[in-house]
């Protein structure tokens, strides 16, 4: 979608540009019927002619600081977008080298022990998948009972 956005905002740069252009061109040509009707004597005419002139001339300035505004605005948009992309990738290496990092099963198996133990359970290492929720249920229950304790004892306290 971003570069449907950076297509769109190079096409109304290189248009307000073609139109500036337009402008300079209608420019000279209100001049030279400026020339002509003083040529003639005829002033009114030269008058608006003169207008017209000036006019095309200012529109051709709006146009050109529109089109100078677009190519600003294109330029932040792209470097937003280049930032992001930078971002992007930071982000995916920190997710994938996190994910690499991966608990030794030893270390898993040592808490589990010493967990087992403090809650007064004799844990079998060899059971089942299927059979370790229960002493995950106990952990948790031993935890709540110590929380429950402690709290207990902050309210004696106050």
């Amino acid at each position: 979608m971003s570069n449907e956005h950076l297509f769109n905002l190079k096409f109304a740069a290189k248009d307000l540009q073609r139109n500036s252009k337009k402008c300079d061109k209608e420019e000279k040509i209100e001049k030279a019927k400026v020339k002509k009707a003083i040529q003639k004597g005829n002033m009114e005419v030269a008058r608006i002619h003169a207008e017209n002139a000036i006019r095309q001339k200012n529109q051709s300035v709006n146009f050109l600081r529109m089109s100078a505004r677009i190519s600003a605005l294109m330029d932040k948009f792209e470097h937003q977008f280049e930032t992001l992309d930078v971002q992007t990738a930071q982000m995916e290496d920190t997710m994938s080298s996190t994910t690499t990092l991966t608990t030794p099963q030893n270390q898993v198996d040592s808490l589990l022990h010493e967990m087992a133990d403090e809650a007064g359970l004799d844990l079998n290492m060899e059971l089942p998948q299927g059979q370790t929720g229960s002493v995950g249920t106990s952990v948790a229950s031993a935890e709540q009972d110590e929380l429950s304790q402690r709290l207990a004892k902050l309210r004696d306290l106050v």
